[in-house]
C-alpha cells in the first residue's frame, strides 16, 4: 500500500500536465492549470501532503522517501523559480543515479549490501548472491536514470508519459524478475520473527 501512496504525486502530476492549459481563479488568485509548470506545483504540494501524512502515520519516513521528497522540492522548486522544464527533466535521472550510488557504496561500506538490509528479514541468501542482487539494483537504477534522460532530451514529446508509465513498467519488470529469483529463498512465515 505504501508503494502505491508514493505514486500519488506522480499520478497527479501526470493528470495536471495533460490538461489543456486554462486560467482559473482560486482564492482570489488567477492561476494557470495544465502544462508543465502547474503540474510541477501540484507535484510539490501533493508530495508534501503525502509524505507529511506518511510521517504522521508512521512517525518516520524511509531514507528513500526523504531523498525523493528532497529531489522533488529541489528540482521542482528550481523549475518553478527559473521557469525551466529542463531542470525537472534532470530529477528522475539524478534520483535514480543517487539510488544506484547508494547501492554501490553499500557493497564496500558496512557489513551488508543495501538490498540485504532491506530484504534480509524475509529472504536468506549466501553473501555472494546478496552481492549479485545488489549489483543488479545498481544496474537497474543506472539504466532507469539513463533511459529517463534519453527520453527527456531526445523524445521530449513523450517524456512525461515515459516518466510515469515507462519507468513504472521498467520497475515492475525488474521486480518480477527479482521475485522469480527470490521466491525459492523466501523463509517460511513462522521463522520470520
Amino acid at each position: 500500500m505504501k508503494q502505491i501512496i508514493d505514486f500519488v504525486p506522480l499520478l497527479l502530476f501526470f493528470i495536471v500536465y495533460k490538461l489543456e492549459p486554462r486560467a482559473i481563479e482560486l482564492a482570489g488568485f488567477n492561476l494557470t492549470l495544465g502544462g508543465i509548470f502547474s503540474a510541477t506545483a501540484v507535484l510539490i504540494i501533493s508530495s508534501l501532503i503525502v509524505y507529511s501524512a506518511l510521517f504522521v502515520h508512521q512517525r518516520r519516513l524511509e531514507k528513500s522517501q526523504w531523498l525523493t521528497l528532497g529531489a522533488c522540492l529541489l528540482f521542482g522548486g528550481l523549475t518553478l523559480a527559473l521557469h525551466s522544464e529542463t531542470i525537472l527533466k534532470w530529477k528522475a535521472p539524478v534520483l535514480n543515479w543517487l539510488f544506484a550510488l547508494a547501492f554501490l557504496i553499500s557493497q564496500f561500506i558496512g557489513d551488508r549490501p543495501l538490498i540485504q538490509r532491506m530484504m534480509g528479514h524475509a529472504v536468506e541468501l549466501p553473501a555472494h548472491q546478496w552481492a549479485r542482487l545488489n549489483v543488479a539494483w545498481v544496474l537497474f537504477f543506472l539504466v532507469c536514470g539513463s533511459a529517463n534522460l534519453f527520453v527527456a532530451f531526445v523524445y521530449p514529446a513523450i517524456w512525461v508519459d515515459f516518466k510515469v508509465f515507462g519507468s513504472l513498467g521498467l520497475t515492475l519488470l525488474f521486480m518480477a524478475a527479482q521475485a522469480v529469483f527470490l521466491v525459492r529463498h523466501m523463509q517460511p512465515e513462522q521463522s520470520r520473527d
